[in-house]
């Protein structure tokens, strides 16, 4: 057998109906933005694996330093231990973030992340004696895949099975200047129940790279702190220059009580999640009262290799050329979102920073199952580009390290493909 043959013997892959999905690609080694197949052929992965490859494929400079950390430490239990490589990244991540962030807790990927913050919300209102149990969120929101952050998510065909165990939510629409003052009155209606405030900023990705304005999230974040309702920054996407700045953070006016990172934040390289809080979550949970504890951890929680990882990732991306290479694809995006503009094919063109999207105009449903985005995948691959369409909505997240040239022959088969395609009702 083949090794597509023995995967489907033997494995269950996310997102996908495995009665019906084609065969997977195996890949077998990877260089920079470029994946390659058993049989040779060359991939360009401008979505970046699920948006987490900063500085491309098997990276040196990561590899490295992860492989001294693997002679010297690979793993120590981080409840009454620690170890240097998660003292720096705190360290260091710390001072890159809004100056109200003081404590780091570790965690293994995003949904943790956010299931942490969440608990440490919700434990605070408790430890503070004050009754305060329901969440405040985004409709369309995704947070994640385990049931606190399903909870804290949109409704849709994910969460139906699950939906009579998720707990209360309070969904409003993202902010713009039309529905601020709407926002509001549903926000001071529901103030005295609400723990916290959960949000994607600027950008919520697994809605369909969905996009709303600094300067009304920070007036929405300004109304929230004058009402005591605690504040969730997910910045598992945007984090790590995504936006084009090192955090969507730095695009606000207002600041987060708690922050959540996972994805980009080892560079790609290794799992890992974790959840940043302010002095004044921290304080309520230091009590003589043991049961004052936040009870929670991971069995790999501020694993050394993958903070190491993080380390060596967060050192790349503050070089220099990163910063440039990050402002030219801002720069590449923002003049290919021109030409995408008026393709007959295209409407409702995005983009913050290196986050570019743009929807292919149909005649049926706008989701996550719309089949012209399978046409349109298939067609990309073909061509040796990995784009993963959330239903008619395309995107391009590319790893840093793509070059100029590179990125031209991406945007060159975006158009040749949005030429040739057959929009029709599906």
């Amino acid at each position: 057998m083949n090794l597509s043959e023995r995967d489907r013997a033997v494995n269950w892959h996310p997102y996908t109906q495995m009665k019906t999905a084609e065969p997977d690609i195996p890949i077998v080694r990877g260089q920079g933005i470029y994946l390659f197949d058993e049989t040779g052929k060359r991939y360009m992965d401008v979505v970046s694996s699920w948006w987490i490859t900063l500085h491309g494929h098997a990276n040196p400079y990561i590899a490295k330093r992860v492989s001294e950390q693997l002679y010297t430490l690979e793993q120590v239990i981080f409840a009454g231990f620690t170890h240097e490589p998660a003292i720096r990244l705190s360290e260091n991540l710390l001072k890159l973030l809004p100056k109200n962030q003081e404590k780091v807790f570790y965690s293994d990927n995003g949904s943790t992340a956010v299931e942490v913050a969440l608990k440490m919300c919700i434990q605070f209102a408790y430890n503070t004696g004050k009754k305060k149990t329901k969440i405040l969120a985004f409709k369309n929101a995704y947070h994640g895949d385990t049931f606190g952050a399903m909870s804290v998510s949109g409704r849709s065909a994910w969460t139906q099975p699950f939906g009579e165990m998720l707990f209360e939510v309070v969904f409003i629409d993202p902010p713009t200047s039309e529905n601020l003052n709407e926002l509001k009155s549903i926000i001071e209606k529901h103030a005295e129940e609400l723990a916290c405030f959960i949000y994607e900023p600027l950008v919520q990705g697994a809605a369909g790279m969905l996009m709303h304005r600094p300067e009304d999230l920070s007036e929405l974040m300004r109304f929230c702190r004058q009402h005591d309702i605690l504040m969730i920054q997910d910045e598992v996407f945007t984090g790590f220059g995504r936006t084009g700045k090192l955090f969507a953070a730095d695009y606000l006016a207002e600041q987060p009580d708690i922050m959540c990172f996972s994805k980009g934040l080892t560079g790609g390289t290794m799992p890992m999640g974790i959840t940043t809080a302010s002095g004044r979550i921290f304080e309520a949970f230091l009590s003589d009262d043991r049961y004052k504890t936040l009870f929670h951890g991971h069995s790999f929680t501020a694993n050394p290799l993958a903070c190491t990882a993080a380390l060596a990732s967060m050192e790349l991306l503050l070089k220099e050329e990163t910063v440039n290479a990050v402002e030219t694809i801002c720069e590449k995006h923002h003049i290919f979102s021109k030409h995408l503009m008026h393709h007959p094919k295209v409407e409702q063109v995005r983009q913050t920073g290196t986050i570019l999207a743009w929807e292919i105009k149909n005649n049926s449903h706008t989701s996550y199952f719309n089949e012209i985005g399978k046409v349109a995948y298939r067609e990309f691959l073909t061509r040796g580009i990995i784009m993963r369409p959330l239903g008619n909505v395309l995107y391009l997240v590319p790893p840093f390290c793509i070059t100029p040239e590179e990125l031209d022959v991406v945007y060159r088969n975006i158009t040749e493909v949005l030429d040739e395609l057959e929009v029709r009702d599906q």
